[in-house]
């Protein structure tokens, strides 16, 4: 078992050139490898623009095959520098049937496994159930070379019952690729409120787990080609929690960078006999839970 791990988030701003974005992600990682991180972790969508502001049906041809082009490049990264790459691809499995789907590269370049978002959002900016079919393979984590990684995708984050599935499955780390931003309408006051939330409930996650939490969000403003809102300021602020939820490393809010941090997993180990959350779990009394609503 590894009792610490260096980990690397590659955090930045996207164009409608996919080339260049795939480069900004392959630099980022080779960075990251350069301080000596093993796992490293893009954010939701590297490849493109976040697409989903609208419903274009053009927008389809953006998806790709896994494997394809970008695991491959992305695996010829991971094998060259000995590291595991978590990335965060738009997946075509077949025409007409799509995913929004995390996978993981070993070091050894090879497919670890994946994971097929399972929360799809639709909001005003966010038309992500026009894209994306929800995720068939659950919350299985994905044994790698450093460790069972818990992988889910941006709006899975703000679900402690996909956290908590990962957790009792064995994941050692929950990690979100995240694309996540204002509207330029909202108010200083509601844009600090939001971004607060988003970050109070991963670090959540951490603490009522006992393992660490991973996210890595991308920058820049975004324009939104129909028109009906006025684009996402996409937030920045990636950022690695400990066992406690306690920040390692945070990103800015608005500039391209690559941060690391050491995570203990062995501290995980004490947290959790400190804290015996999954100890003192009633399940005798969660029945409710698989109800959507209590009425």
């Amino acid at each position: 078992m590894i009792n610490s791990l260096k980990v690397g988030l590659v955090q930045h701003s996207n164009t409608e050139d996919l080339d260049i974005n795939l480069e900004k992600s392959s630099q980022g990682i080779l960075q990251a490898a350069a301080k000596n991180a093993q796992l490293i972790i893009l954010q939701e969508l590297h490849r493109s623009l976040y697409f989903c502001q609208t419903e274009d049906f053009s927008s389809f041809n953006l998806a790709e095959t896994i494997p394809g082009h970008s695991t491959q490049i992305l695996g010829q990264l991971a094998q060259e520098l000995g590291v595991v790459i978590v990335a965060s691809l738009f997946e075509k499995r077949a025409t007409g049937l799509y995913h929004n789907t995390a996978v993981v590269l070993d070091k050894d370049g090879k497919i670890a496994g994946k994971y097929r978002k399972m929360h799809i959002p639709n909001d005003p900016g966010f038309c992500e159930k026009f894209y994306f079919t929800p995720g068939d393979l659950g919350f299985e984590p994905i044994n790698t070379s450093v460790g069972l990684l818990g992988v889910m995708v941006c709006w899975d984050q703000w679900f402690p019952e996909a956290a908590r599935l990962m957790a009792m499955k064995g994941a050692q780390i929950l990690i979100y690729p995240t694309a996540i931003g204002w509207d330029s309408r909202d108010s200083q006051n509601e844009q600090i409120k939001q971004k607060e939330a988003w970050i109070i409930a991963q670090r959540a996650h951490a603490i009522s787990n006992g393992i660490p939490v991973i996210s890595c969000n991308r920058v820049g403003y975004e324009a939104n080609t129909s028109g009906k809102t006025e684009g996402i300021l996409f937030w920045g602020n990636s950022f690695i929690a400990g066992s406690q939820g306690e920040i390692l490393a945070h990103a800015s809010e608005d500039k391209e960078e690559v941060v690391t941090a050491t995570i203990d997993l062995q501290y995980s180990e004490t947290v959790r006999c400190i804290w015996p959350y999954l100890r003192d779990r009633r399940i005798d009394h969660y029945q409710d839970l698989l109800k959507i609503y209590r009425d």
